[in-house]
């Protein structure tokens, strides 16, 4: 198949540019790219350096690989991502984390800046994501699968993987970081949500609500991935409070809580690594 051929001549030319290959990758969400710089021995490598791998084109997204280490363990991190709502295909948008499986990625760490529907959620609180809603009308896996990437239908009972959950949890009491926990619903965007539809997210079971991280998820499960997904919320959804979104706001939360945010990151992929 096409896909598969152009997955591992990605994946090849990634590989041949790391040394040693990392069993821990992150994808980092909006604002939250500043984390990458905190990896030590960094080799960086721009997306469109690598064969099928297009622009990104939202801000606050730098668009590259870097590959280093953070507290001794070797991690791949994605400063920046892809999104449906740019205009690609969802096979694009969950490309990168093919060719982390094709590099023989274990743990997929994922990270986003997401919109706060559970009202007690207040702007820069951190949240695990226990489960998701995929809410964006598409499905990565739709249309030929090969069996050498994953199953044609993978169980998705347990899609961010419970105890990593709990390692991440625990790991935020011992430092003192506040993580709340709940069901992230995605959306396809680019628009924010309506303030009718953020209600029916919440009736549905939604805690918090943003436009990524659910495709890429489920295609790291579908790869055989151990994933942990985190959300910044970096406002709350519309119609909670009486003002306007804005994309502004979401990268001056993010900037205002990235100290702990990378606190918290950094001190799980140590235990990870243990």
């Amino acid at each position: 198949m096409a896909l598969t051929e152009n997955i591992h001549e990605a994946a090849n030319v990634l590989k041949a540019k790391l040394s040693p290959i990392p069993e821990t990758a992150l994808i980092l969400g909006s604002g939250l790219g500043p984390l990458a710089d905190e990896l030590e021995d960094a080799v960086t490598i721009t997306y469109t350096d690598l064969p099928y791998f297009p622009e990104p084109t939202v801000e606050g997204h730098a668009g590259q690989f870097v590959c280093g280490t953070l507290h001794g363990v070797h991690v791949l991190a994605m400063q920046g991502r892809y999104h449906f709502y740019e205009g690609y295909a969802l096979e694009q948008v969950t490309f990168p984390v093919r060719v982390m499986q094709a590099l023989g990625v274990k743990t997929l760490i994922v990270t986003n800046a997401a919109g706060g529907v559970n009202e007690s959620f207040h702007a820069g609180d951190l949240m695990l994501i226990s489960d998701h809603i995929n809410f964006m009308g598409r499905n990565p896996l739709i249309g030929p699968n090969d069996n050498t990437l994953g199953a044609r239908f993978p169980d998705m009972s347990e899609v961010y993987d419970r105890k990593l959950r709990e390692l991440a949890k625990s790991t935020a009491s011992a430092t003192g970081i506040p993580l709340n926990e709940g069901v992230y619903c995605a959306v396809t965007g680019p628009s924010y949500e309506t303030p009718a539809e953020v209600r029916m997210i919440r009736t549905l079971g939604g805690d918090a609500v943003g436009m990524s991280t659910v495709p890429e998820a489920i295609i790291a499960r579908h790869g055989g991935m151990k994933v942990l997904g985190i959300s910044c919320i970096t406002n709350l959804a519309s119609g909670i409070l009486d003002q306007p979104l804005s994309h502004q706001e979401v990268i001056e939360t993010s900037e205002r809580v990235k100290e702990t945010f990378t606190q918290l990151i950094k001190a799980i992929v140590a235990k990870i690594g243990a």
